[in-house]
């Protein structure tokens, strides 16, 4: 079972944003960017173009409304996307809010973000993602 897989049976706490029968969304908490979210499915495949064809579709219609919450809940020119993969071998989306390239370099340092300010954000993306 990858951390994952921990994540959305419940058996690892995480700031939930979004989840519905085959995905699940939920705040990065080693973000590079405040609001920073990761986008899984519920099953396990390590590598994003090796998904069931289905799966590769609907992933990012599930992931829209999200980056479209993303882009009103943080300052930013845009929600931007990046499928690296390497950290855990489950496939997830990461889904930034950026105002250059460099804002998803994955190389510079993660923010350490408290729990307080975690809720924050994650309540942040919530209260846009409903309306």
């Amino acid at each position: 079972m990858t951390l994952f897989s921990k994540i959305i049976a419940g058996e690892i706490p995480s700031y939930k944003i979004d989840e519905n029968e085959d995905f699940f969304a939920f705040l990065d908490v080693f973000p590079l960017r405040e609001g920073h979210t990761l986008v899984i499915p519920k099953i396990e495949v390590n590598n994003l173009f090796d998904l069931p064809e289905e799966y590769l579709g609907r992933i990012l219609l599930f992931a829209r409304p999200i980056a479209k919450a993303i882009e009103k809940a943080f300052p930013c020119d845009r929600c931007g996307i990046s499928v690296i993969g390497l950290e855990v071998p489950h496939v997830h989306i990461h889904l930034i809010p950026i105002n250059t390239a460099n804002d998803l370099n994955f190389v510079q340092p993660k923010l350490k973000m408290t729990e307080a300010e975690l809720r924050k954000a994650q309540q942040k993306i919530l209260d846009h993602l409903k309306k």
